[in-house]
């Protein structure tokens, strides 16, 4: 059940990753990837560290937009409809952080001590 929580998370970083694989980046690409493989640690700060990670993943899709939608403008291109698009994943990358606020993933870290 703690997989569909995370599963806002889990499609943030894969977008990343192949928005980093379209770009040529195949070391970020695997970093993204391989960062997926820290959600199964379960220690508490797991869910202090993917809330930042998704927060500069935001900040690359904002920094995305920027470049494409200055780059079609100077081509005299529609530019809307990138815009909507990628402010969107950008809103959904940074939201996704959220998740680890709730409470069955806060047990989910925190295991108790035995």
């Amino acid at each position: 059940m703690n997989l569909l929580r995370l599963l806002p998370v889990i499609l943030s970083f894969f977008l990343l990753a192949a928005h980093f694989y379209r770009a040529g980046y195949p070391l970020l690409t695997g970093l993204c990837i391989g960062m997926l493989f820290i959600l199964f640690i379960r220690k508490p700060w797991v869910p202090r560290l993917f809330p930042w990670l998704l927060i500069l993943g935001s900040i690359e899709w904002l920094r995305a937009l920027y470049g494409f939608a200055a780059m079609r403008i100077a081509w005299d291109q529609p530019w809307a409809r990138l815009a909507l698009i990628l402010g969107g994943v950008a809103l959904f990358t940074a939201l996704s952080g959220l998740v680890f606020r709730s409470v069955k993933l806060g047990k989910y870290y925190r295991p108790e001590i035995d």
